[in-house]
């Protein structure tokens, strides 16, 4: 089944209102300049430590807003392939690591830098990355294509008469780039990157550290734990094993005669789904869909 919007993504539908609502929060009272921190004076002249659990409070710029909201909506598909459950417990489990590592990592690089490399800009740009990096790994593409500045010269003879660096030049931008699917979900993020550097590469390349070490079962007390339920609002009976209490009993039913035949029909509609995803789909149909916010 195609799915749109946030239809089986709760927790993201929250973190996209709750980037929102926090930036207009803080805009509104006037509140932006408590959320970065910056060693000196902050940390080191203030003793301000607070700010090291709350810096990834919201972002304090329309741009940053603007990229975090369509990262996290990107992201919303690896909510639907992990389960709410297990995708809340990560954002909860690395929360502390990714609050925590970025103003320690640039405590350590404004010593090594002699005070150049001083400022941590707001915003979740850790956590978004350390999903990011989980998305990466899990999600597959759908379709790959190539991209280049033009084509090559049928006429290779040709080619061989010009100099050295024309035919360098031109091999070069005739060379095509592989892209894939999801390579379009990856751009607002690395402009989250790229807004504040030096700060905010070193909060993407901590969180991007964390979500691979979350992957790969490395990092302490976060790997294995899970939220309850009733957090993300799971019911007892979700999904297949819902469906399938259902087509027992109604298949109860039918033998007693009393069914009238739906567990027919269930199976039927399921049976047409399966032959709506079968259908093939045009290369602008699928990036489309992009925008669409259908995936």
């Amino acid at each position: 089944m195609i799915t749109s919007g946030f239809s089986n993504a709760p927790v993201s539908q929250f973190l996209v209102f709750a980037t929102v609502l926090g930036a207009l929060a803080v805009a509104l009272t006037d509140t932006r300049y408590y959320i970065h921190v910056a060693v000196v004076p902050h940390l080191w002249g203030y003793g301000q430590v607070w700010r090291v659990f709350t810096w990834q409070a919201c972002f304090t710029n329309s741009t940053e807003v603007l990229f975090g909201v369509l990262t996290f909506y990107q992201l919303r598909v690896l909510e639907r392939l992990w389960g709410s459950r297990k995708f809340a417990s990560f954002i909860l489990s690395t929360l502390p690591y990714t609050s925590l590592l970025p103003p320690l990592v640039l405590l350590i690089l404004r010593a090594l830098s002699l005070g150049h490399i001083n400022h941590l800009p707001a915003g979740p740009t850790a956590l978004i990355f350390a999903l990011l990096a989980n998305y990466y790994a899990a999600v597959p593409y759908v379709y790959r294509y190539r991209i280049a500045a033009y084509a090559p010269s049928p006429n290779s003879s040709s080619n061989r008469t010009r100099n050295s660096a024309n035919m360098y030049t031109s091999s070069l931008l005739s060379t095509p780039v592989t892209l894939t699917s999801k390579s379009a979900s990856y751009l607002p993020a690395f402009q989250l990157a790229l807004s504040q550097l030096p700060g905010s590469l070193v909060a993407a390349a901590v969180g991007w550290a964390v979500g691979t070490a979350w992957r790969r079962e490395v990092l302490p007390y976060a790997s294995g734990w899970r939220v309850p339920g009733w957090v993300v609002g799971e019911e007892r009976k979700r999904g297949f094993e819902g469906l399938r209490a259902r087509l027992d009993a109604e298949r109860e039913r039918e033998r007693d005669g009393s069914g009238g035949g739906l567990a027919t029909g269930i199976l039927a509609e399921g049976g047409g789904a399966g032959e709506a995803m079968r259908r093939r789909r045009t290369l602008g149909e699928m990036v489309a869909e992009q925008f669409r916010g259908r995936g």
